[in-house]
């Protein structure tokens, strides 16, 4: 399993589920079709993507990249 956290690309909003399914080793499609379903059942789901969203860090830049950090 890889460290979680929001990867660069493959993201739709936040890439928090993204994230997750790399983590978990699945398919980002799939952690969203679990998120969606989950939605239906009472529970604070939208709550915890927004914490994760600002909790979990970015993923790193590839140390070739032309991105500069300030």
């Amino acid at each position: 399993m890889s460290a979680l956290t929001r990867p660069r690309d493959g993201r739709m909003i936040g890439g928090v589920c993204a994230g997750l399914a790399r983590r978990f080793g699945i398919k980002a499609r799939t952690m969203r079709v679990i998120f969606v379903l989950s939605c239906l059942l009472p529970g604070p789901q939208f709550l915890v993507y927004l914490a994760l969203w600002l909790l979990l860090p970015n993923e790193k830049a590839a140390a070739g990249s032309a991105q500069t950090a300030w």
